[in-house]
């Protein structure tokens, strides 16, 4: 075996184990704990230019044995930081504020999704462009603050991964 063939064989191997690792740092990058509280996949949809609002989702999971109340939070590019749900009566979509924070129970998982319960960023600073990474809190009654990331998806997003509108 020539030295030449050695060197190709370790690049080969040294790519194949950093494109294994890759997926798994990913992974972690967009999951956080907070006490009994685990985080996963904050996102945020891009805003048009000029918009003053924007939105976050992500899902909550409660592993502890007592709730837990998400009752504020931040983003770096928001001016402000609201809980809104969204309900339907007859065929109006309507928001309004949810009131002294959002209950997370005992072993349950709360979705903040289009459509249901979400955070709404108010005072945009500046656009939210497809692809950024935005810093952000989130503070818990119990578990305290923590501090997050969101991977702003497309304006049509309706998940963190999609970039358009998915009909079911």
């Amino acid at each position: 075996m020539t030295l030449r063939s050695l060197k190709l064989i370790s690049a080969a191997v040294h790519a194949s184990l950093l494109l294994a690792g890759a997926p798994a740092l990913a992974q972690d990058a967009q999951t956080y704990r907070a006490g009994p509280l685990v985080i996963e996949t904050p996102w945020s949809r891009a805003t048009p230019g000029g918009a003053k609002i924007g939105a976050g989702y992500m899902r909550i999971v409660n592993h502890g044995t007592e709730p837990d109340r998400l009752v504020g939070g931040s983003m770096a590019a928001a001016g402000g930081f609201a809980l809104h749900e969204t309900t339907n009566v007859d065929g109006v979509a309507r928001m309004r504020p949810v009131e002294g924070g959002l209950v997370i129970a005992p072993g349950a998982t709360v979705d903040l999704s289009p459509g249901g319960v979400h955070v709404m960023l108010v005072d945009l600073k500046r656009p939210l462009m497809q692809g950024d990474i935005v810093e952000g809190t989130l503070v818990f009654e119990k578990a305290g603050t923590v501090s997050i990331a969101y991977r702003v998806s497309g304006i049509g997003a309706q998940s963190a991964g999609s970039s358009s509108h998915h009909h079911h």
